[in-house]
């Protein structure tokens, strides 16, 4: 039993190691953005599911709704802040429409989780009821996040070139995934193993997709006015 606790806690450390990473991993992403000035053609939804996601896990790791997951509502916590600055620099240089379009999401989002909250705690007295509403919840959401990426891979299968998937963000999905997958067995936690087998999954996908695709990283398909497709080089200014 102490090897496997130590166990638990090391790959709880070693997961929030990992998340750490794939939290800070947007960065390149980010610092291109204020570079140009614009959001070109990424996503902002992912950045939303995953601040969604940070703030349910925190919640979840808390002791009145689980035990023993305190590493979990750490590196979330942490993750919720990253994720709520990247958020911030992505309204600043999107389009008019999609900023709108964000700021609905994130608004959503808020409302959602304090509605979570505040059932978890007043409409529910028995630990048992709490962990499962809540892992519930989170889990459901984390698969969300981890799939959020599917429309930028569908744009790397169309144009056949991985300019606008961050590889960083690919590989730490993965890693960060598989060691929290390996984290909720050691611990038996359903909720944190389904999650993390769709995100590995996920992960895995995308990092195959760069095998394939990776060396036409510096060329983009652009659409023409009819609704074709053409490849031109990328800017590089």
């Amino acid at each position: 039993m102490i090897k496997g606790g130590a166990l638990h806690l090391a790959f709880g450390i070693l997961g929030n190691a990992t998340g750490l990473f794939l939290f800070l991993s947007p960065t390149v992403t980010f610092k291109r953005i204020v570079t140009r000035k614009s959001t070109e053609e990424f996503s902002g939804l992912p950045y939303v599911m995953t601040l969604f996601n940070c703030l349910l896990a925190t919640w979840y790791g808390l002791p009145f709704i689980t035990r023993n997951n305190y590493l979990v509502s750490i590196v979330y916590a942490i993750g919720a802040i990253i994720e709520s600055i990247y958020i911030l620099i992505f309204l600043i240089y999107s389009p008019k429409k999609e900023r709108a379009r964000i700021i609905g999401l994130v608004a959503f989002i808020l409302v959602l989780f304090a509605s979570v909250a505040l059932v978890s705690i007043f409409g529910f007295h028995k630990e048992e009821q709490r962990k499962f509403l809540c892992g519930f919840i989170s889990t459901i959401f984390s698969i969300l996040m981890y799939a959020s990426p599917l429309s930028i891979m569908m744009v790397v299968i169309r144009t056949k070139s991985v300019e606008y998937m961050p590889f960083l963000l690919s590989l730490f999905v993965f890693i960060s995934a598989a060691c929290w997958l390996i984290y909720g067995i050691i611990g038996k936690d359903i909720f944190i193993i389904v999650s993390n087998v769709c995100g590995s999954s996920l992960g895995a996908m995308q990092l195959s997709l760069y095998a394939i695709y990776s060396k036409n990283k510096g060329d983009v398909w652009r659409p023409n006015m009819d609704g074709s497709v053409e490849m031109g080089l990328r800017n590089t200014c």
